[in-house]
């Protein structure tokens, strides 16, 4: 995703400095960002002829977030989810991809500013997604990453294989029990999935690995702050979830909030009840923040934001004031369908990003059109081995049944034929000798050190509580 940077120079001295590209002869739609929103945006425009698109991302590839939690647990490769957006759009021939980040915009000059290049656009669609959030505890990231890039999950999948490594060398059996924790915090689709694939690692695939530890005494705790797992789903969905989760070894505490990750221990609140509990792996899936991009836009066009950050659009997602400037996808604040936010999912940005090509081409031909209308064809979540929740709204799956239809809608909807081959040839593999084959541990940074040795006293939570074993 393209993320706008910070204390960019004034708009004049931008201005002075920077170099336009000529003006195409046709109308001209800049596209930022080439997540989902972005991709279907231009893959919809892509043989409009009297159009000429331009998608700048500062990646060269369209990320498969939903399969994200894999790369970060081993089990496919980041290139095997990922695609290269000039391959994907090479036959597009009234599109260029340009690779770099846009640092300004000026909204009345309709112009973008990609370093010292200035791009002319008569529509503007920004879809630069989100990041985490931690909810103002920003110095947490550090202990806990969120999963967002692919970066993100190359060093989760570190972190995970990386402490049973340790654990291994370790000869302190509490420096040991501290390595062999793992929390998650977040029990929406994210969490349920990270949790499910590391107990499934923990118990099953590394089970005969190593000589001096037993990983199945390995302990995975999912944190959540609502009283249920899987918040948007049907409660006895949430309910099946978290029965899953129970069964492959998961500790499941709801009504849980984190109040600080420090020193290798993470401090959570439950109740009246203060626990601490050490931990050298901890993972953050709690929530999401806008791009950086939606402050920008702003601040040149005194549009609203919300507290997360996302731009609040019009019911056709342009924003008040500048009709030919679209937000969509996890950027924009729709509220227009039920008076809540549209869910920052997948496929609310395809059907956004389609929904805004088809108003371009409309205008084109001086007609109008109809308020965007998401179609919610269903939630899913992956929980483990034959395990799924699948809501549908006129019926509801578990099981083995729903873990087959999640396979399906993930294959489906990637976005290569190579990408969907090369997954189910892995997922088959992985299914029959439950290996995961890309448990690689890259990257150059050692090993944390865990905190000084303490005494189980020196544990002891606020209050005079004794530390409790979870």
């Amino acid at each position: 995703m393209v993320n706008a940077v910070d204390n960019q120079p004034p708009l004049n001295q931008t201005l002075f400095l920077a170099t336009e590209s000529p003006a195409p002869s046709r109308p001209h739609v800049v596209i930022v960002g080439g997540g989902f929103g972005g991709l279907y945006a231009a893959k919809a425009l892509s043989h409009v002829n009297n159009i000429q698109v331009t998608l700048i991302d500062k990646r060269n590839f369209h990320l498969f977030q939903p399969l994200l939690y894999q790369v970060a647990t081993g089990t496919v490769s980041p290139a095997d989810i990922s695609s290269p957006l000039r391959a994907v759009l090479n036959k597009s021939k009234n599109t260029k991809v340009l690779l770099g980040e846009v640092t300004h915009i000026d909204p009345q000059g309709q112009k973008v500013f990609m370093g010292d290049e200035v791009i002319s656009y008569d529509s503007l669609i920004l879809a630069t997604g989100a990041k985490h959030s931690y909810f103002g505890k920003d110095e947490w990231e550090e202990h806990a990453p969120g999963l967002k890039t692919v970066e993100d999950a190359i060093e989760m999948r570190r972190r995970i294989f990386s402490a049973f490594e340790a654990a291994e060398k370790e000869t302190d059996p509490e420096r040991r029990r501290a390595w062999l924790t793992f929390v998650v915090v977040g029990g929406g689709p994210t969490g349920v999935e990270l949790a499910g694939a590391i107990a499934e690692i923990a118990y099953h695939t590394m089970k005969d690995d190593f000589r001096n530890i037993d990983t199945s005494e390995a302990r995975v705790l999912l944190l959540e702050g609502l009283d249920r797992v899987l918040p948007p789903f049907a409660p006895q969905l949430s309910a099946e979830a978290a029965a899953s989760l129970q069964q492959l070894g998961v500790t499941v505490r709801t009504n849980t909030l984190v109040t600080n990750i420090e020193n290798n221990i993470v401090t959570i609140k439950s109740g009246e009840n203060i626990e601490q509990i050490p931990a050298q792996t901890v993972l953050w899936a709690a929530g999401v923040k806008a791009s950086p991009l939606g402050k920008t836009l702003a601040e040149v066009t005194s549009v609203e934001c919300d507290r997360a950050g996302r731009v609040v659009v019009e019911p056709d997602f342009s924003i008040k004031g500048y009709p030919n400037i679209f937000v969509i996808g996890d950027l924009a604040n729709y509220s227009h369908q039920n008076g809540k936010p549209l869910p920052g999912v997948a496929p609310v940005a395809m059907q956004a990003g389609e929904y805004v090509a088809s108003v371009i081409k409309a205008r084109l031909k001086d007609k109008t059109s109809a308020p965007f209308k998401y179609k919610d064809y269903g939630s899913l979540a992956v929980i483990g081995r034959n395990r799924a929740v699948v809501d549908l709204g006129f019926m509801k799956l578990t099981g083995f049944l729903a873990w087959v239809f999640w396979l399906f809608v993930h294959v489906y909807f990637l976005i290569e034929f190579n990408n969907k081959l090369v997954v189910m040839v892995q997922w088959g593999w992985n299914y029959i000798t439950r290996n995961r084959g890309a448990r690689l541990i890259t990257g150059s940074e050692a090993l944390a050190p865990l905190p000084v040795k303490r005494s189980s006293d020196d544990y002891s939570v606020m209050h005079n509580r004794p530390t409790v074993n979870v």
